[in-house]
């Protein structure tokens, strides 16, 4: 075929992968180019505007690092990480809820015993973590693991401090017989996602900012069940309602109380995770949003 025009064009293309090997790839690839042309005709793109995208497209990969990466970057301000992340991980009663992985975690994060202080001897304000990781049905998970990470009381995590010489605000714990496990950190603060790069251009173009409330990473395994990324949230934070990455969800918020009798500045965190087990398929149609893990 010849004579390609706003008109033809997209089916011209979709017709050129009828010999894809793989359906899924081709299913996938004639939904983008049907959504991406149909896009281009409706804002009518013209030339300075497609190539602004290229430009921003191409420093978007340029920016990517070993310890940077822009493109998640883009797909999470973009809101796309959290869909992704809501597709996939569509929850029963009684299993907590999901959220975006991020760009800080660390797989190599040192295996500490139960109570363990984490901090590293940064200063803030001492916060004690004290969780229990069950099933939906309250049946506790004995063994798992639990991999914590979270900011100092500056808003940055350890790896973005070239001056430490080891992590520290991020450990991995095992649960006990009744799915317990706790540590002592410091409390962290609210931070801006990295803004200097083409991410942060758009924001500031959309007249968007870079925040993200405080919060605990915790990602969680255990056998029969399927492993959950999550944070918990502190209900006092900043922008739980306008964070950057989409990422706060109700169930998610917490109670990060102060005791200030010890004469310390002193805050707690109690709460309750249930992981969904392995093969629970929940109806899209049906969902059942997940209750508050405080315990």
């Amino acid at each position: 075929m010849r004579d390609f025009d706003e008109h033809n064009i997209t089916e011209a293309v979709i017709d050129s992968m009828a010999q894809a090997k793989d359906a899924r790839l081709r299913a996938v690839m004639t939904s983008l180019v049907r959504h991406l042309h149909d896009f281009v005709r409706d804002v009518e793109l013209g030339f300075d505007e497609w190539n602004a995208a290229i430009d921003v497209l191409t420093r978007t990969g340029q920016t990517c690092s070993d310890k940077r990466q822009e493109f998640i970057l883009l797909s999470d301000t973009l809101g796309v990480s959290m869909l992704v992340d809501a597709i996939n991980h569509r929850m029963p009663e009684g299993a907590t809820e999901t959220t975006v992985l991020g760009p800080f975690f660390v797989a190599a994060a040192p295996e500490l015993p139960s109570g363990a202080d984490i901090s590293g001897g940064i200063e803030g304000e001492r916060l004690d973590v004290n969780g229990v990781v069950c099933s939906p049905d309250g049946r506790p998970l004995a063994n798992a693991t639990v991999d914590v990470w979270h900011a100092d009381d500056d808003g940055y995590y350890d790896v973005q401090q070239p001056g430490l010489q080891s992590l520290v605000m991020r450990a991995r714990f095992r649960t006990d017989r009744e799915g317990r496990f706790s540590f002592t950190s410091i409390m962290p603060a609210y931070y801006p996602i990295p803004h200097d790069g083409p991410v942060g251009e758009m924001l500031q173009a959309l007249g968007r900012h870079p925040y993200r409330p405080a919060h605990v990473h915790f990602m969680i395994a255990a056998d029969g069940h399927e492993t959950l990324i999550t944070h918990i949230f502190d209900a006092e934070s900043p922008y739980l309602d306008s964070d950057a990455v989409f990422g706060v969800k109700n169930s998610l918020i917490a109670n990060f109380p102060r005791d200030d009798r010890s004469g310390q500045p002193q805050r707690s965190l109690t709460y309750r995770f249930g992981l969904k087990p392995l093969g629970h398929a929940v109806p899209s149609d049906r969902l059942t949003i997940s209750t508050k893990g405080n315990l």
